[in-house]
């Protein structure tokens, strides 16, 4: 085999990270997997698998430059939040295309971005980076109650709350603070934003090399969680909010330097305009790039594999019609006995794609974030309105069946 190879530095497990392996493919690659632990993956989308220490910039150039023996390594990329910063730094040590280290760094940890961005006059909430739950306490009274209290790094809304008085405040904190690792078992920050909660309907600006490509209607779940429950695309925006909602998201990724490449910029539009909540120096997650190509024919994988392995690809929009999708969100935690209604679901008209995530048997924990997600129902129409109304139907047809854990006295 003598095809240029593209590697992945990890992936998501979810979503549409396991697309960008066949986006390699189309573009003449050979994909290739690092990972450390390839029984993460039930499936890698036809990834050749490799094992390496992807914790270590300097493995993951070893591995690279094993590989490119025998053949050319054409980029360096990863579709997870948790490794961009080890995909960019192993592609600058091989001279390939890639945002700087630093700039992720900064853009990773929240507290850091927060500033860099009021520095750059881009306009966000008020927010204080705290390590104690005392100086936690100290900026929600500054700040106002109700504040969002959020960890300075992690994507999925994972340690994301709205906290009314400071009992919640201190009790958030307090578990926020004393997690030492997260899900994929890295060491994480012990510190904390406190931020102005920001009324007003959530949006997110899908960007490629600087550019905004369309942006998101989000659906969101009861408060005080901000689990995301469905996603509408294009967003239905006036003109004018439209333009400020861009403007806001371009200028964000300019001041943060990450203009190779996707940023998934979340924003709230309130009466003064969009104020931006965060810049992701990558692909949105929840199914959205394929919402994208739903609507207007542009694969935002395949721009991405191609910014990364320096290859042209045009992402221009071939069709103006909408898509939508609604995520089948547990209730209660318990074990899963049974999804049903999917065939009913599947029959509604504009519905392209029913999935689920979880087998019956499976264990199911709230937490309170997007791995409450068990499926999802994705739709297709000539506008963004028509879809999400087959969306919503779909959805109704989904019924999930738990056995409930029963809370055993003390």
């Amino acid at each position: 085999m003598n095809r240029d190879v593209f590697v992945l530095v990890e992936s998501n497990t979810t979503g549409t990270g396991r697309l960008f392996p066949a986006a390699a493919r189309t573009l003449g690659l050979h994909p290739v997997l690092l990972t450390a632990d390839p029984s993460r993956y039930a499936s890698v989308g036809g990834a050749e698998v490799v094992r390496a220490d992807t914790d270590s910039v300097e493995a993951v150039v070893d591995a690279c430059r094993r590989l490119g023996t025998a053949r050319r390594i054409a980029g360096v990329a990863t579709s997870s939040d948790y490794y961009v910063e080890t995909a960019a730094a192993a592609a600058t040590a091989l001279g390939l295309p890639a945002n700087a280290p630093a700039d992720l760094a900064s853009v990773r940890d929240k507290g850091a971005q927060r500033a860099r961005l009021a520095a750059a006059g881009v306009r966000v909430p008020r927010f204080t980076v705290a390590g104690t739950v005392e100086e936690v306490l100290t900026a929600a009274e500054e700040t106002g109650y109700p504040v969002v209290i959020k960890p300075v790094t992690g994507s999925g809304s994972l340690g994301v709350l709205l906290c009314a008085d400071p009992a919640e405040a201190a009790g958030h904190a307090r578990a926020t603070l004393d997690r030492a690792f997260n899900e994929r078992g890295r060491p994480v920050p012990r510190r904390v934003t406190v931020e102005e909660f920001v009324s007003g309907p959530e949006y997110s600006a899908e960007v490629l090399d600087g550019t905004v490509v369309g942006v998101t209607a989000k659906h969101l779940g009861a408060p005080p969680l901000f689990v995301e429950t469905g996603h509408d695309f294009p967003a239905p925006l006036a003109p004018r909010d439209q333009g400020a909602v861009t403007e806001a998201a371009e200028a964000a990724v300019r001041a943060l330097g990450i203009t190779l490449g996707p940023a998934h910029v979340e924003l709230r539009v309130g009466p003064d305009g969009p104020v931006l909540i965060e810049v992701n120096p990558r692909l949105a997650g929840g199914w959205i790039p394929r919402l994208v190509r739903e609507a207007t024919g542009t694969d935002l994988i395949l721009g991405t594999v191609a910014a990364f392995s320096g290859r042209p690809a045009p992402v221009a929009a071939t069709a103006a019609r909408g898509a939508a999708i609604r995520f089948v969100v547990a209730a209660d935690s318990g074990r899963l006995h049974s999804v049903d209604g999917v065939a009913q679901a599947c029959a509604v008209p504009g519905v392209v794609d029913v999935e689920t995530y979880r087998e019956p048997g499976a264990e199911i924990v709230v937490a309170g974030d997007f791995r409450d997600r068990i499926g999802h129902v994705l739709a297709r129409g000539a506008s963004a309105a028509e879809a999400a109304v087959a969306a919503d139907e779909g959805l109704r047809r989904i019924r999930p069946s738990l056995a409930v854990r029963q809370e055993v006295p003390a």
